[in-house]
């Protein structure tokens, strides 16, 4: 098992684990972001207050958190390691030696990551923690629905009348575009994909994704801040 000690402690075994962590993230915010769509429905939170309980409730959905939470930790750690490695091999000079050698994405990808995990913890902490473990939530009931279910729908729009929390939002996807547009292609990149026939797919693609993902989580905190 040394052998594999080594190679996840290396600086290609690290790059591999950032890029697989990396493309299950991109998955799960397809998920989490046609989910949370329902936050736009006009049905007084029907549609999403029935689609958080059955996310809470199941139990395979329970499991998958679990992991994605773990992936969450682990790809900001990594990603932290593989900057410090970067900046310690390139030595002082680091900062003026690829001044022209790469986009501004690329070389403050550290700097995103960390307004992204920042931008998870205030999201976390004002609902996931709250609704969890400090609030009160009313139950509802709908019909066709047997079983009553927490009013999160109301909670999230109380809290998305905020004005900060709808800037940190802002702020958070902003970060996470940046992110996207390099972190996706440099993903597939580290895999073995790249070639001149594929990349410029996959940088389209890319940019395809970052809009279509940041621009449905920048529609939910703007439509509950803005529309009565």
């Amino acid at each position: 098992m040394n052998w594999l000690t080594r190679f996840l402690t290396s600086s290609i075994g690290q790059k591999l684990i950032m890029s697989l962590t990396g493309l299950f993230l991109i998955l799960f915010l397809i998920v989490h972001m046609t989910g949370n769509l329902q936050l736009l429905s006009r049905d007084g939170g029907e549609s999403f207050n029935i689609y958080a309980a059955f996310m809470s409730h199941n139990p395979i959905i329970k499991v998958i958190s679990i992991g994605l939470y773990a992936f969450i930790i682990l790809h900001t750690i990594q990603g932290l390691l593989l900057w410090v490695r970067n900046r310690q091999s390139k030595g002082p000079q680091y900062k003026a030696n690829n001044s022209g050698k790469s986009n501004w994405p690329s070389k403050n990808m550290a700097i995103l990551g960390v307004l992204i995990f920042a931008f998870l913890m205030i999201h976390m902490g004002d609902f996931w923690v709250k609704m969890r473990f400090l609030d009160v939530l009313p139950m509802v009931t709908y019909p066709g629905h047997l079983e009553p279910v927490q009013d999160i729908y109301t909670r999230v729009h109380i809290a998305f009348q905020e004005p900060w929390i709808v800037i940190a939002y802002i702020v958070g996807v902003i970060a996470l575009a940046i992110h996207l547009i390099h972190g996706f292609q440099s993903s597939f990149q580290t895999l073995g994909i790249n070639h001149k026939k594929y990349t410029p797919v996959i940088k389209v693609l890319g940019w395809i994704y970052t809009i279509v993902i940041c621009g449905g989580f920048l529609a939910m905190p703007l439509y509950h801040y803005l529309v009565p």
